[in-house]
């Protein structure tokens, strides 16, 4: 059993959609942002970075998104190529390519404020970098990988396409540069991955709506807070 530490639509939700589609027993302990729980003394005894999510597992706590997809998937043996699987090289490269560069980006763009006394020309940079890493993503999801845009879904898949939904949505009332059709096949890998039983649940728990992922809209959660 695992213990989900979630805040709705946080990056958790990547984590809950990968343990959903694994079929994988967990439950969830909600960090309540609005009152700062992630810096809590008991929540910086599982996450000592005081960031959502982390994942407690029969192994201990493990944190950052990245390094939970990639021990959930070795620990399974599902959604990403195997240890020694030739193509495992590259899979890695494109994984860390979305956690350091286009996830690190998002950070850049919601938080302009934190990162720059320029803001604006901090988040139009961090918006142009964005969008050159997702022209990229949409030229490998057109390259028949098994592991990216695939017949079955990745923790890739479920990682790239979870971030397009955050960048149609937020910072509220600054993603006029964004629409998530300029990548027509990420746009339909959106398409396909919301139609599966997995995301249904996420819809359900995280009150995303019908079309959380191709068509996003501000979530409504039964309990805390989104972004």
């Amino acid at each position: 059993m695992f213990t989900l530490h979630y805040a709705p639509d946080n990056a958790s939700l990547i984590v809950r959609l990968v343990l959903e589609e694994m079929g994988l027993p967990y439950t969830t302990a909600l960090v309540d942002r609005r009152d700062n729980a992630q810096r809590s003394e008991a929540y910086l005894k599982v996450n000592p970075m005081g960031l959502i999510p982390a994942l407690e597992t029969p192994d201990g706590p493990i944190f950052e998104t990245a390094a939970i997809l990639l021990w959930l998937s070795e620990h399974t043996g599902k959604m990403a190529p195997a240890p020694a699987a030739p193509e495992r090289g590259v899979f890695l490269s494109w994984l860390f390519a979305a956690s350091n560069g286009l996830h690190a980006d998002l950070r850049q763009v919601f938080y302009a404020e934190r990162y720059s006394d320029a803001p604006a020309d901090h988040r139009l940079r961090a918006a142009e970098r964005i969008g050159t890493a997702l022209d990229r993503f949409e030229g490998l999801a057109g390259q028949n990988h098994n592991w990216f845009a695939g017949k079955q879904p990745s923790v890739l898949d479920i990682y790239v396409t979870v971030m397009m939904r955050w960048l149609a949505l937020y910072p509220k009332g600054q993603t006029d540069w964004f629409d998530i059709q300029r990548w027509p096949l990420l746009h339909g890998l959106a398409s396909r991955l919301e139609a599966r039983a997995s995301t249904a649940v996420a819809v359900t728990a995280e009150g995303l709506g019908k079309t959380p992922l191709s068509a996003p809209r501000y979530p409504q959660p039964p309990e805390g807070s989104a972004l």
